[in-house]
């Protein structure tokens, strides 16, 4: 069996469908995880998007090890780490937020690479700016090709510090809609019928369009 490849010219790396397979278990870790950090004490609305990142990481991982996921062998929930959008590039130019790896995937392709991208950011429905910093420092890093260029899925967790995940889903969609980009709108997730779970697709530069998955997290029960 070999992993699906496009040779792509701009992009300097080959495309690759292993975040595809990933998907549905990376949305349930992100899940599980934020269940485990939100019952911190000192996790809250007031925290900054690195510390709460952090928390969410550390949650993930202790969600690895329970045997409701029954993934903890295969998925690997990495630091942050810088990363380059081309391999011509001499440094970094850009950090991701949480790299995932899969041992299963690794050990049938060899792919070092992080296997899927999360992107996390702080977003409240009431804060247009927030909402904003969303789609242009967190979506469109994805839509450019800056992370996960040779990725068909990337994955986004905005950290609902005030109100709910649909007021927070209609700022955004709004935002866009008013740069007339009203087809990459964020709509209910094909993968998880369940209310944090939302999706949305974004057209690249000479690369396949990209679908990304939203986990919208709530501090409330």
């Amino acid at each position: 069996m070999r992993l699906p490849r496009y040779e792509t010219d701009t992009a300097g790396t080959p495309f690759s469908e292993l975040a595809r397979e990933l998907a549905p278990a990376v949305m349930r870790v992100i899940r599980a995880g934020w269940m485990i950090a939100r019952r911190r004490p000192d996790t809250g609305p007031h925290l900054l998007e690195v510390p709460l990142t952090e928390r969410l990481r550390e949650g993930m991982r202790e969600a690895l090890k329970t045997e409701e996921l029954a993934l903890g062998k295969d998925i690997v929930v990495l630091p942050g780490t810088e990363s380059k959008s081309r391999p011509d590039l001499s440094t970094p130019d850009g950090r991701v937020d949480i790299p995932v790896f899969s041992i299963g995937i690794f050990r049938r392709f060899q792919e070092h690479d992080p296997h899927a991208i999360i992107e996390c950011k702080r977003l409240s429905g009431n804060d247009s700016n927030l909402c904003r910093e969303y789609v242009v420092e967190g979506m469109d890093r994805f839509r450019t090709g800056k992370y996960s260029g040779n990725h068909p899925v990337g994955f986004m967790v905005g950290y609902l510090i005030a109100g709910d995940g649909t007021a927070a889903v209609n700022r955004v969609n709004l935002y866009l809609r008013g740069r007339s980009r009203e087809p990459e709108r964020l709509e209910p997730s094909t993968l998880i019928a369940e209310s944090w779970a939302w999706q949305s697709n974004h057209p690249r530069e000479r690369r396949p369009s990209i679908e990304l998955h939203h986990a919208l997290l709530s501090f409330l029960g």
